[in-house]
């Protein structure tokens, strides 16, 4: 008879176990897309504030031969977006603007890489590729090794809206030389020499 019981008891916790595991399995199956969907919608909502190009670029100082590191302030409505297209501004900015110099740091301003604003739109099948999530443009660029994002490098400011925006200033390293080569090699822009 205890035997029996013990059986019974054994199934009843055996069922309510299942019945746990069913539903946490349900849950997560419902969580993990609806978070996966998150990112994919910030990472969309990312690159369409990124398309407008609202940056401020500044050089930190001159790098190792041939980088620089470039201070970008990004902004947009989340701090964690605008640090994460921090990157393909400073890019953006090597090419087709330019950086204001640092006098605190001896860094001089540069100038971009193009002077005809009108190639972005010219050759913008390679310019939509090129900036594209995990675009070429990754292969130019890489957090600096103070990369942390400090409490001063983080100012809220309205918009011409009139909302609150996120100012944020990112240290990265741009491999400045070999980007102006490849973009040579390209034909996006002339080579050094092809102006003497």
């Amino acid at each position: 008879m205890m035997s029996i019981i013990l059986k019974r008891l054994n199934l009843k916790i055996m069922k309510a176990y299942l019945r746990g595991m069913i539903i946490c399995i349900l849950t997560l199956s419902i969580a993990i897309p609806n978070n996966a969907f998150a990112q994919k919608h910030a990472r969309k909502k990312a690159n369409k504030e990124t398309e407008e190009w609202m940056y401020d670029a500044q050089c930190e100082q001159v790098g190792v031969e041939g980088t620089k590191l470039i201070k970008v302030w990004s902004y947009s409505k989340r701090p964690r977006i605008a640090e994460m297209q921090a990157q393909k501004n400073a890019v953006h900015a090597a090419i087709f603007k330019g950086f204001a110099g640092n006098s605190e740091t001896g860094c001089p301003a540069q100038a971009p890489l193009i002077s005809n604003p009108e190639i972005e739109n010219q050759k913008a099948a390679f310019f939509d590729a090129f900036f594209a999530d995990g675009g070429s443009f990754m292969k130019y660029v890489s957090a600096s090794a103070d990369a942390e994002v400090h409490a001063e490098d983080v100012v809220r400011i309205k918009d011409k809206y009139k909302r609150d925006i996120y100012k944020i200033g990112v240290v990265v390293t741009v491999m400045y030389d070999q980007l102006r080569k490849d973009l040579e090699k390209e034909g996006i822009i002339n080579g050094l020499s092809s102006g003497f």
